[in-house]
């Protein structure tokens, strides 16, 4: 049975825009996936990236541009400049990572509820009712958002420095079990591809 880890960021739009069509692909190939939420901002500083922010005028003009497009493609409103980002993305990543070691709920759902708050419903991912929320929508306890918090803060740690060794340098980012890596929503049918044997 192929495996995909999946590191990706919560205040990420290109994770936001990839919806949950790494779901669809992977039920398709009788994938199994693991969730596994990292700091973006801080894999950057590791692997040579700039935050957008820090980006000169040119790259951040080209990026909203692309957002946009991306966006549309994929039938996603999006907020180009949402109100609550950029926000602490902890809350939302210590969720998942308690949401993934309790089950019962959509994993690929929840992830999509804290993007949709974050980049076109206005919310803010990083506030506690928020988290409930998203973790009720996806069918898990919301109590969660007070449990494993510790543990949480570990492994969300620890993911970063997987994703650094791994050659993991943006979000979204797929690798599968034979180290083949995706880098992009925009590479999603690259990985369809490859667990068809046709790539």
């Amino acid at each position: 049975m192929p495996h995909i880890d999946y590191f990706f960021a919560t205040v990420s739009p290109f994770t936001y825009i990839a919806g949950t069509r790494l779901e669809e692909i992977a039920a398709r190939h009788g994938a199994t996936v693991t969730y596994k939420p990292l700091d973006i901002i801080a894999l950057f500083g590791r692997t040579g990236g700039v935050p957008p922010k820090d980006r000169h005028p040119s790259r951040q003009e080209y990026r909203l541009q692309e957002l946009k497009r991306q966006a549309t493609k994929a039938g996603a409103a999006i907020n180009l400049k949402p109100a609550f980002w950029p926000t602490n993305p902890a809350p939302s990543s210590y969720a998942i990572i308690a949401a993934q070691k309790a089950g019962g709920g959509d994993l690929g759902a929840l992830v999509h509820s804290f993007t949709t708050a974050c980049w076109s419903g206005e919310r803010n991912i990083a506030e506690d009712d928020v988290v409930r929320d998203c973790l009720t929508a996806a069918g898990f306890d919301p109590s969660l958002a007070d449990t494993g918090m510790l543990a949480g803060a570990e492994e969300y740690t620890a993911n970063l420095e997987e994703a650094v060794n791994r050659g993991v340098f943006g979000a979204p980012f797929y690798i599968t079990d034979t180290d083949e890596r995706f880098w992009g929503q925009d590479r999603l049918d690259d990985l369809d591809l490859h667990l068809s044997g046709k790539i």
